[in-house]
């Protein structure tokens, strides 16, 4: 578990990224992040950004790409995907007109095992980011996150788990983290505010029981920690630093 990298999801640094992408970066490898999760490309082609990242020093471990565009040039996204060296194409989003109900999540379970495939066949890996959403649709008490993983088979589709998100709906998210552990590459670290109107808040300053999802993922197919927050209530970058910080010391680094 020690080894595993702890990456920045760069949504967390979005306004910071689109005034200067390039000089971002060099913060997040500044603060000692290994990996970063992208969440836009700065403009930049496949080779320049492969090539900063060489030069900070930071892995690709996950690019989050819209179903919309995925599914319209499946092949440009793998090209560039391949370009950077990032394993990782993961859909961050799903419009309700695509899940509304049971039916519709197994659908867009099946149809995401399609691009799957085309994927694996590139030797990249589709993966899917979870909200609170996928908790509101059940069938015979089976959530429609579950109903979605079910119909796509584990080798086409792997799970990015949000365990904010998974706590935000009810759910245990050391008990979801153990269900897909060997089905699960990266995993979003964030903390939740305690009381009536949780919020987000850095990493090790919540009431989310990290330890527990640590020990959850023990022996599973985990390759990041990732870290995000969606909003912050101090400058970001000192928010993903401090998150850094006390993620590095919750790991036992």
């Amino acid at each position: 578990m020690s080894t595993i990298p702890i990456a920045l999801q760069m949504y967390t640094l979005r306004d910071a990224s689109s005034a200067d992408f390039r000089g971002t970066l060099s913060k997040v490898a500044e603060i000692g992040y290994d990996a970063i999760e992208l969440a836009g490309n700065g403009g930049l082609s496949a080779s320049e950004l492969k090539a900063l990242l060489g030069d900070l020093g930071l892995q690709c471990l996950g690019s989050h790409t819209g179903f919309e565009e995925l599914e319209a040039d499946t092949q440009k996204v793998i090209d560039y995907n391949l370009g950077i060296g990032n394993p990782y194409v993961v859909v961050p989003w799903l419009g309700e007109q695509y899940r509304g109900d049971a039916a519709g999540w197994k659908a867009m379970g099946a149809r995401f095992a399609q691009l799957g495939a085309k994927l694996k066949d590139a030797g990249l890996t589709l993966c899917y980011h979870n909200h609170a959403f996928e908790f509101e649709v059940e069938e015979n008490g089976v959530p429609g996150l579950d109903l979605f993983y079910d119909n796509a088979p584990a080798d086409l589709l792997a799970v990015e788990l949000d365990t904010y998100w998974v706590k935000f709906a009810g759910q245990d998210p050391a008990a979801y983290v153990a269900k897909y552990r060997d089905r699960l590459p990266l995993v979003h670290i964030k903390d939740m505010t305690a009381g009536d109107a949780p919020t987000f808040t850095e990493v090790g300053t919540g009431i989310m029981d990290f330890p527990a999802i640590f020990a959850a993922a023990e022996g599973g197919a985990v390759k990041a920690w990732i870290v995000e927050q969606d909003q912050t209530q101090i400058d970001p970058v000192e928010s993903v630093t401090i998150s850094y910080r006390n993620l590095r010391e919750l790991l036992g680094r």
